[in-house]
């Protein structure tokens, strides 16, 4: 396993997403729930960070790896899974739309997996239409993670259920978008694997 900055801020964000759960389950005479809330957000916000500077660093450094490569995106769907779990427990976000934008996740997971095996991996890569879809769960999640006022006039609990909608219409699109993508190869080689 190549160790390097990049890899190790995935490994660092892959051990934040503990703490965004963890920080509801402290008794709430030690840590009110506002205070809960901002330290998920700001927990949350850190692990985001770290996502786009780790792809920033393996670039620049040239330190891209197979296993970054393996590893980053399931850091992502983890992070992502939990923080859409503890917005379920906590009633701010519907259960139908987290089970679209985790399912969606499983989906095209096994579909870029299946995909590699047969050496087409290129044909699934991410498009603009995903790279949208994580902007608008990347910033709807914290927002309702915060639940609360910002500036005194940004109610977060409106914008982050508009964004989390968008995000789960376009979790859909862009779904249907790698399965058309993948599609001739799933109908020639489809029989062949198991």
């Amino acid at each position: 396993m190549p160790f390097n900055i990049p890899i190790l801020l995935t490994w660092l964000r892959v051990a934040l997403i503990p703490l965004v759960v963890g920080v509801y389950y402290l008794p709430v005479h030690w840590l009110p729930r506002s205070d809960q809330d901002m330290a998920a957000t700001l927990v949350f916000v850190i692990a985001a960070v770290t996502d786009w500077f780790d792809g920033f660093l393996a670039r620049r450094w040239n330190q891209t790896s197979a296993f970054g490569a393996f590893l980053d995106p399931v850091a992502d769907k983890l992070m992502v899974a939990g923080a859409l779990l503890v917005l379920v427990h906590l009633d701010r976000v519907d259960h139908f739309l987290a089970f679209i934008i985790i399912g969606r996740e499983i989906a095209i997971s096994a579909l870029r997996e299946w995909m590699a095996q047969i050496g087409a991996s290129r044909s699934v890569a991410v498009s603009s239409i995903g790279k949208i879809k994580t902007a608008a769960q990347m910033t709807a999640i914290p927002l309702l993670l915060w639940h609360d006022m910002l500036f005194r006039f940004i109610d977060t609990q409106l914008l982050g259920e508009y964004l989390m909608v968008l995000a789960a219409v376009l979790t859909v699109w862009s779904m249907f978008y790698y399965m058309r993508l993948a599609w001739p190869l799933i109908k020639e080689k489809g029989g062949m694997m198991e």
